[in-house]
């Protein structure tokens, strides 16, 4: 075991794949500044940088995957991936239906993703609804260094397109550049315990669509992806200082979703509530819903989660954005 920083210990992943399988490449805007460790160790035939154009080197890396390559094409910030999801939607997403399986896009697209720091609506979003409500699409959202290291390693070696959201709250990197000295006055809340944590070696794949219950209980399950897993536990603890049992999933994987794993926690505790730093309508907290609808009878539900573009101003976006006191509002509101 050893101590790494969330974006390390994914980038360890990355360099562990890439010494095991010549056919993995990393290229992408400033690569070889932003993962300068995997630079220097493979040099640039397979850690590239690219012009700014996501339309063109992302369907270079549908070509790549198509030719027996398995790259991982970071766009930077997820928000960016409007100027290429052609090549997603219609492409990578679609390729393996429309051959029968006959071709296949190993192909893992990295992106920063989430807010919390005033960036504002054009570059803090998650998107993994919208994401995942593409078949044939994988979307992975870890919430600590281990998960991180684990799922990296599992995109890589899937068979499939697979788009891994990396919130910048826990990534050192990121968050050197969002405050830093251009930002003194900007308090960013880093939530400790997945920023760093305790990595298996070797790293450990970690199965896409299984969750993981982060904390067992019995009267309340908070059901959440990335940071604001963090933003449960927490509440988890104020909740059990009132008297109330909770239960904190932690999806991992928004798709494939572990159904399986939220329908033993909302018939164990009858009451679940969604946290999503995604958008509330059309999104992950509906999906959960519809799913609990099919599957059980009687669970009471409540969601948190983004209603509109995100603002720019500081305090209107922590208003935006689910809160451990939101969460602890919507727990005793259902009684």
């Amino acid at each position: 075991m050893r101590e790494l920083a969330f974006a390390e210990a994914i980038d360890v992943a990355v360099s562990e794949a890439m010494a095991a399988d010549e056919r993995v490449l990393v290229w992408g805007e400033d690569v070889p500044l932003i993962r300068r460790d995997l630079a220097a160790r493979f040099g640039a035939d397979r850690v590239r940088g690219t012009p700014i154009s996501e339309s063109a080197f992302l369907g270079a890396g549908v070509g790549a995957a198509m030719a027996g390559l398995r790259p991982i094409v970071e766009i930077m910030l997820v928000d960016f991936i409007g100027v290429c999801f052609d090549a997603l939607l219609n492409h990578a997403a679609k390729l393996a239906a429309f051959t029968a399986g006959e071709w296949r896009i190993p192909m893992v697209v990295r992106a920063a993703c989430g807010g919390g720091y005033g960036d504002g609506g054009q570059h803090e979003q998650i998107l993994g609804g919208l994401l995942a409500g593409v078949p044939g699409l994988s979307v992975v959202l870890p919430s600590n260094p281990a998960d991180g290291a684990g799922l990296m390693r599992t995109a890589i070696d899937h068979d499939g397109p697979v788009v891994f959201l990396e919130h910048k709250l826990l990534s050192s990197a990121w968050l050197d550049w969002m405050g830093g000295t251009s930002r003194p006055t900007v308090e960013i809340p880093v939530p400790a315990a997945g920023a760093l944590g305790v990595v298996p070696d070797p790293i450990e794949a970690v199965p896409l669509g299984r969750a993981v219950e982060r904390r067992v209980g019995s009267d309340v399950g908070l059901v959440s992806v990335g940071v604001p897993v963090h933003h449960c536990l927490e509440a988890a603890e104020q909740l059990a200082g009132q008297g109330t049992d909770c239960s904190v999933l932690d999806l991992r994987t928004i798709s494939p979703l572990d159904t399986d794993a939220l329908v033993r926690v909302a018939e164990r505790c009858r009451r679940i509530v969604v946290v999503d730093e995604d958008f509330k309508h059309f999104g992950l907290s509906g999906e959960v819903a519809a799913q609990l609808a099919e599957a059980t009878s009687g669970v009471s539900y409540a969601r948190l989660a983004v209603a509109d573009t995100l603002p720019y101003a500081r305090h209107l976006e922590a208003e935006a954005l689910p809160s451990v006191d939101d969460i602890v509002t919507a727990a005793n509101t259902l009684g």
